[in-house]
């Protein structure tokens, strides 16, 4: 099951599925997975030509979030687990998150078990034989920490997380089927003993967002009772009510091909608005919808169009940030094939949403995130092999230039040029 996409430079997200995206596609020639495009006009020549916004290489929120993880990864280092535990245990008791809802003691623990993820994905990626140390070291240095720390929820959570990050990575992209096989045992036995080291936290010390979040977790791997996962899911949103991620964690488990089917999306959507809504209004229901929608067009029947846009404006009412602004705008111009409808009248709840796209960009984007776009051309899949983050970043930004275009067709048809600016949206004639 995909878990939803946090800030770009956090890469705790490795649980994203490979997802199919509907409209034309080009292949990226730095070896990236095939990105959405929009049709350029006949007759324009480059998107820079008549329109201009300032770029962003890296938000506040993104510097912020790798920050922690280097702290996280410094303290683990130095083998300061007990400090590190202290500091993952006040940001969780304190409800602690950065300005866009990301969890500090979510991006500690990312930073502390890095090291290690990144020994078995190098490993894996370098397709050295499965016996090699780098692929047992690092989690078997972890397990004897553990050791000494038998008592610590937070740091047996962080070691259960490591084993479901290191079984998502032996799960990997598509091999031959007997080497598929193995790598599915592989995978299997991580989550399996992280379910094991989860089970080993007494009940009252699980009244912890980070605890919760762990547990969800397994879910991913597994397919549970509906009702069982939404309870789960809306006791870690309770816990951490800011943070949509949970939010469209669940969505996502409640589509048939995970634990739930679409009526039990819809519903969840809506007790999820009602239990949010001194937060997020509406943006509840968005946001369950938010990546289940993206996924599976099937979604598309069940949703109500208005109430996802309301929630839309909710949500940039609750957090009008330009990372906010660009990850709503990313995803109805590219996601939903939002540029794509070239002013046609839509015609199914999908295309209503995807209409959004015009407001969105026209009323609250004011400079330009390329890795945003970039991610949801990618369907906002964290699994995707990226060879350049430069040149993933590069054609975010030739891709967002496009749709943008495309959203002011009219208008640059007539002569005019658009400068978006912090100030707003200003169009000249010449």
């Amino acid at each position: 099951m995909p878990r939803p996409s946090f800030p770009l430079a956090d890469v705790l997200s490795r649980l994203s599925a490979v997802f199919a995206r509907p409209g034309k596609q080009r292949q990226d020639p730095a070896g990236l997975h095939p990105l959405q495009t929009a049709e350029p006009t006949p007759g324009w020549s480059r998107p820079e030509d008549f329109l201009s916004i300032p770029v962003c290489r890296e938000s506040q929120e993104d510097a912020l979030c790798s920050t922690l993880q280097q702290e996280g990864q410094f303290l683990a280092r130095q083998e300061r687990w007990e400090e590190l535990s202290e500091r993952i245990a006040t940001a969780d008791a304190t409800h602690r998150t950065t300005p866009g809802g990301m969890p500090e003691s979510e991006l500690l623990a990312y930073g502390a078990r890095a090291d290690v993820l990144n020994a078995v994905e190098h490993a894996l990626s370098e397709e050295k034989p499965h016996d090699q140390r780098q692929l047992v070291d690092g989690i078997m240095a972890l397990e004897t920490i553990r050791k000494d720390h038998r008592d610590d929820p937070y740091l047996t959570a962080l070691i259960a997380l490591a084993h479901i990050d290191i079984g998502w990575l032996w799960r990997g992209p598509g091999l031959e089927d007997a080497a598929s096989k193995a790598h599915l045992r592989r995978c299997a036995a991580h989550f399996e003993r992280a379910a094991a080291l989860l089970s080993m936290i007494p009940d009252d010390r699980r009244s912890s967002a980070f605890i919760a979040a762990a547990d969800c977790a397994l879910f991913a791997a597994r397919r549970e009772d509906a009702l069982h996962v939404a309870d789960a899911y809306a006791r870690l949103i309770d816990l951490a009510p800011r943070n949509h991620r949970p939010m469209r964690a669940l969505g996502l488990q409640m589509l048939p091909r995970c634990s739930g089917s679409y009526e039990a999306l819809e519903l969840e959507a809506r007790r999820t608005a009602a239990r949010t809504e001194e937060i997020w209004g509406a943006g509840g229901y968005a946001w369950v919808y938010f990546d289940a929608l993206a996924t599976d067009p099937a979604a598309g029947e069940a949703v109500d169009p208005r109430f996802f846009i309301d929630g839309l404006r909710d949500i940039l009412q609750a957090c009008p940030s330009q990372d906010m602004a660009n990850l709503l705008s990313a995803y109805c111009a590219v996601a939903m094939g939002g540029a794509h409808l070239n002013g046609a009248t839509p015609r199914t709840p999908r295309e209503e949403i995807a209409k959004s796209a015009e407001w969105l960009i026209r009323d609250h984007l004011r400079e330009l995130h390329p890795l945003v776009w970039a991610h949801a051309g990618q369907g906002f899949d964290n699994n995707a092999r990226i060879s350049s983050l430069k040149r993933f970043s590069a054609l975010g930004q030739a891709q967002a230039m496009n749709f943008i275009a495309e959203i002011f067709r009219e208008e640059i048809a007539r002569g005019q040029k658009i400068a978006i600016t912090p100030e707003g949206l200003q169009m000249t004639t010449g």
